[in-house]
């Protein structure tokens, strides 16, 4: 299940590629929104990478890597994943700071919103981030997605975007 864009690869991310998943975990930027500011321990990116294989194997979705097409350079991931006892799986992408404000955030996402609607036979998908997180929103409203709500998890004030299919 490799997707490609017009500038990027988007590869189901492998137990070889561990490092690489947990060195963007803990980048600091990822950190402060993704992980509510949480230093992940390289078990528990193991984990979440063990559960994203099982996610590709049973359901066909998971964690891609986001790598730049000309020179396979990883800038962060992409992919769906269970977060709030929800029914169908969210959207979630990080991007490392050197990748911030260049379009592969927005061209990663709409590659597998595609996926979503043209291959898992989805109807909607939702996105949600944390409430500071004004570049992840942009992100949203530029793949068409709309607010439906503002609500508070774990103490943290997160919007919910929802995009019907297209």
């Amino acid at each position: 299940m490799i997707f490609k864009t017009q500038r990027l690869a988007l590869t189901p991310i492998l137990e070889s590629e561990l490092s690489t998943l947990h060195l963007i975990f803990t980048d600091s930027y990822v950190r402060r929104y993704l992980c509510d500011d949480q230093i992940f321990s390289l078990q528990q990116v193991k984990e979440m990478l063990k559960q994203s294989i099982n996610y590709f194997e049973e359901e066909k979705f998971g964690l891609w890597l986001i790598k730049i097409d000309s020179n396979n350079e990883v800038i962060g991931f992409v992919g769906l994943w269970y977060f709030f006892d929800e029914e169908q799986p969210q959207l979630i992408y990080a991007l490392l700071p050197k990748a911030l404000k260049k379009g592969y955030a927005t061209e990663a996402a709409t590659k597998i919103l595609e996926y979503c609607f043209d291959e898992l036979g989805y109807k909607y998908v939702v996105a949600s981030c944390d409430l500071p997180n004004l570049e992840s929103q942009k992100v949203a409203q530029r793949l068409g997605m709309k607010k439906v709500k503002e609500t508070i998890v774990n103490g943290n004030p997160i919007v919910v975007f929802r995009v019907d299919k297209f």
